[in-house]
């Protein structure tokens, strides 16, 4: 849908528009959960609303440092841990949360069996010592100065881990807010500190998620909109649009089991044919940063952007000739992508980039369940994605050690490198964050010359609402739904 066809549409829909409003806040949201079970849960829309319903041992800040969520920590020895509960916490149920329900958590979750994707991150626990119904102990294979930080997964009641309960559907925590209902298309949350309603409504379509804003149908939006549309809204009277630098990784990722994509020469040669400062001059209309890794630059760990692979389509062409393509061989490739309009243009343009060295790039877009399926299961050649909440360097194992393949972690491209994984344990195995550091900037470098992914940018973050709906909104760096836990409603 054309921007400029917005104003009439607006039109013809506003004069039909009940003004008796419901109560509670309306979300309009381009994605829903796919699993309420924290042990499972891989998606960003469910890790944002698995926050809202669940609490763990530790929460991150806006700097992404841990602070205490259900425990406090101390470290008496270099590989032990001692968490102690704060308050009283209750699940939904209003019965307590205890440190057993913490070790039975995390045992589900070690348990190689129960396949959870993030079972990988917690391996350097060695045991789990319950000094009492309020502290636990955690001994370590080695020492970890980020140890507190991988601890913010949901904790579960133990008395239902056992049983046959069925958290996807029916999630109990001790977060926030609660889950009242899952229907098709609408999530009903309530907040517990005083009983707000909050729907999550599902609009894919971007222009629609815009008029239904703008029809006082929803109250809230946040991202997934085009950089025009989200220029459209801050022209509107009745809207406040709020935006904030992003630090969510976007990258082009590659099979590396595929024969084409698994030869270095064709990523390379494909990450110096994308033009990434144009796009985001053009497309974002500066509402992104080009990334050179996981981290953004103001991250301890995040890397400088003159690391960046460099736009070079001489280098590109050369690379290619080199490996045996070229005008009358003309290399043919697959790229998966979601059916968002944004993201489909996004590729769309790195097709045409691409054309331009002499890469043919057929590209095949999907609903999003359908899309991440296949990237779980390895079925593409390359794809486009973003890790959203990427906060410590035990992400780099989770992502690129050879362990870390699905179902064992989220190693999807499956990547595999004697010294990437050398260079990941060594890291690990100092108990000085001082001391990690150089060595994962060395495994960053390491990373771009293998190129697993190719890194693009870091997305700003925004969100448009209504103040005569609500008093303000905030959005996260890592585009979290934190806000709505202190969120304030207006005029109903």
């Amino acid at each position: 849908m054309r921007v400029a066809l917005l104003p009439l549409l607006i039109i013809l829909w506003l004069s039909g528009c009940n003004q008796q409003q419901p109560s509670g806040i309306r979300f309009g949201v381009q994605q829903l959960p796919f699993n309420f079970d924290p042990r499972q849960a891989t998606d960003a829309a469910s890790e944002r609303v698995n926050h809202l319903l669940y609490q763990g041992l530790v929460r991150f800040d806006e700097s992404r440092r841990p602070q205490p969520d259900l425990a406090t920590w101390e470290r008496p020895a270099p590989r032990r841990y001692r968490f102690t509960l704060i308050g009283d916490p209750r699940f939904d149920d209003g019965s307590p949360v205890t440190m057993r329900d913490v070790v039975a958590t995390y045992r589900t979750i070690l348990d190689p069996a129960a396949n959870s994707p993030h079972r990988s991150t917690l391996a350097v626990i060695r045991e789990m010592h319950l000094v009492n119904e309020r502290t636990l102990d955690f001994l370590l294979d080695r020492s970890d100065p980020y140890f507190p930080s991988y601890l913010s997964s949901g904790v579960l009641p133990a008395r239902l881990i056992g049983s046959s309960h069925d958290f996807n559907s029916k999630p109990v925590g001790s977060g926030p807010f609660r889950l009242l209902s899952r229907e098709a298309g609408k999530l009903l949350l309530e907040r517990k500190s005083d009983g707000l309603p909050v729907s999550l409504l599902l609009v894919r379509e971007p222009s629609v998620r815009v008029l239904k804003l703008l029809r006082s149908e929803i109250d809230l939006l946040q991202n997934d909109l085009p950089p025009s549309l989200v220029d459209y809204l801050e022209r509107q009277s009745g809207v406040e649009v709020e935006a904030a630098p992003g630090s969510n990784y976007t990258y082009l990722g590659f099979n590396l089991e595929d024969p084409l994509t698994g030869d270095l020469r064709i990523r390379r040669a494909i990450a110096h044919a994308i033009d990434r400062d144009a796009i985001i001059e053009h497309v974002f209309r500066g509402r992104a940063r080009k990334a050179a890794g996981l981290f953004p630059p103001e991250h301890p760990l995040g890397m400088d952007v003159r690391h960046a692979v460099a736009f070079d389509p001489q280098k590109s062409m050369a690379l290619l000739r080199e490996a045996g393509y070229g005008p009358g061989n003309p290399l043919e490739l697959t790229w998966k992508t979601s059916s968002d309009p944004f993201r489909l243009r996004l590729a769309t343009i790195m097709q045409q980039q691409l054309a331009e060295v002499g890469i043919r790039v057929r590209i095949k877009s999907y609903d999003f369940g359908t899309f991440f399926g296949d990237i779980k299961g390895g079925n593409f050649q390359l794809y486009s994605l973003t890790w959203v909440g990427l906060k410590t360097p035990d992400s780099f194992r989770y992502i690129f050690h050879s362990d870390s393949i699905p179902p064992g972690g989220a190693n999807r491209g499956r990547y595999r490198s004697a010294r990437t994984d050398a260079l990941i344990e060594s890291a690990e195995s100092e108990s000085d964050s001082d001391d990690q550091l150089p060595l994962y900037r060395l495994l960053q470098r390491e990373l771009l010359q293998d190129l697993p992914y190719v890194p693009l940018w870091y997305e700003d973050q925004f969100a448009a609402y209504r103040p005569e709906a609500i008093d303000g909104y905030t959005p996260g760096r890592d585009g979290s739904y934190d806000t709505l836990i202190e969120l304030e409603q207006r005029g109903k």
